[in-house]
Parts: structure tokens; sequence; C-alpha cells
């Protein structure tokens, strides 16, 4: 497990605080209420510290799923209604299904076109026919733009974190790339400690994920995302088990 996902994980609310979650997670509500009635039986998979759910609780009863032991750690305290479990969204298996599933950017650690359709047949098997599948990666290979990104917080505590992220070029052909990380955390006393991680991230064109999503048994439509914040609004995959 990363850095990221482990050591730092108890620092995710300073990384990614949840209140920047909040207009995003209005519209990946507002897409799955125009087919869903409020109170719907919801699987998050690669939910992270939760703050998606943080959001989406008010209006869905979510079952909440990631490989990280740490994540889902901060995930309960923050989220402590909902179910949590540890899974793989490659081979996840509840032995149930759900009204939706919903996927955001977690989606993006798969790096070839089997693990993506195996994500694709995990959200399929938790679903039962008309169920949705929601997925929102980062970036289709069309919209690829190499770039550094910057960000962090100061924590009520006295810790603080300030982050550098450097996505790098793609290699010609590749269905994959690698985003470097680097974290200067503050504690409370004042020490500072370092640390960086790099981590490798999947890049499909958009007929690759519609093409994948049909063959596993899926209606699939893109839906342009709707946001006020300074960045291209992203494309979202809502897909219908047939």
């Amino acid at each position: 497990m990363s850095v990221f996902y482990g050591e730092l994980a108890p620092l995710w609310p300073l990384i990614s605080p949840v209140e920047e979650y909040a207009e995003e997670a209005a519209f990946f509500a507002k897409v799955l209420l125009q087919r869903l009635r409020p109170g719907a039986q919801v699987l998050e998979l690669g939910c992270g510290g939760g703050h998606n759910a943080f959001h989406l609780k008010k209006h869905f009863q979510l079952t909440l799923t990631d490989l990280s032991d740490a994540m889902l750690a901060q995930s309960a305290l923050l989220n402590p209604e909902c179910a949590h479990h540890r899974g793989d969204m490659r081979t996840l298996d509840l032995g149930r299904t759900f009204d939706a599933v919903f996927v955001h950017d977690a989606v993006d650690s798969m790096t070839t076109t089997d693990e993506l359709a195996q994500a694709m047949a995990t959200a399929f098997r938790h679903l039962a026919p008309g169920g949705l599948a929601l997925f929102v990666p980062d970036v289709f290979l069309e919209s690829f733009d190499p770039a550094t990104e910057s960000g962090g917080s100061d924590g009520a505590d006295g810790r603080s974190v300030r982050y550098l992220e450097w996505t790098h070029p793609l290699e010609p052909g590749a269905t994959s790339g690698f985003v470097d990380y680097g974290f200067l955390v503050r504690e409370a006393d004042g020490s500072a400690r370092v640390f960086h991680d790099r981590q490798r991230f999947g890049v499909f064109p958009r007929s690759t994920w519609l093409e994948l999503l049909v063959e596993e048994g899926f209606e699939a439509e893109v839906i342009p995302e709707e946001t006020a914040d300074d960045r291209p609004p992203r494309s979202l995959l809502l897909a219908t088990r047939r």
C-alpha cells in the first residue's frame, strides 16, 4: 500500500478537505436521483476517506468499500452510520445487489483494460437488472494533460499539510502513466516531515470505456459534469445493467 493511502491516511481531511466535495457530490446525487428514489441502496467502490459519502449519505443508504484499511478507518470515523467492507474493486463480491454502484476517481487505479473490465464486472454483479453504475474517471485519453497542482490545509489541532502533485506525460501507446506526490507535514509542535509517493494511474479513450461497458452487459451514456470549479468539467459514465 502506498504512503498516500497508508501512513498519510489520518491526514486525509487536511490533504483533501471534505467540504471541497460538496459541489461534485451534489451533482452526482442529482444524476442518480433522476433514476433512483431517495433512500436507494448505493454501493461505493473505492470510497477512500469517505468524503463523497459524507455528502451522498443524506440521499442514499450507502455501503462503502476500499482496499486500504487505513482509509476505511477514516471513512468510518466520518460516516459511522454507513456499512464498511474491505475489498478490491476488481474482485469484490458481497453476495447481494444494490440499486446503484458509484465509483469515483479510485477507478483511475485500473491501469489495463483487463483491470478496468474487472471493475465493471464487479459493478455489474452487484446490480439487479435495471440498476445503475456511475463511473467518474478523472480524465479520458483525449483530454489528458500533464500538469502540476498543489494544495493542502491547516487543521484545528495545529497540524498542517501541503502537497505538490506532478503528473508526467504518457509514453506513446500507453494505457497508464504515473504521478509523483510530495507532502510536507507540519506537526502541532512545529516539527516537520517530508514524504514522497509515486502512483500509477490508468487513462483510456472514451471509446474503450463505452465498448467495455457494452461488452459487460450495460447500456452506457456520457454525461458532462456541471461545475463552478476552476477546472475543465469531467465526463461521467452512467451505465444501466440490461
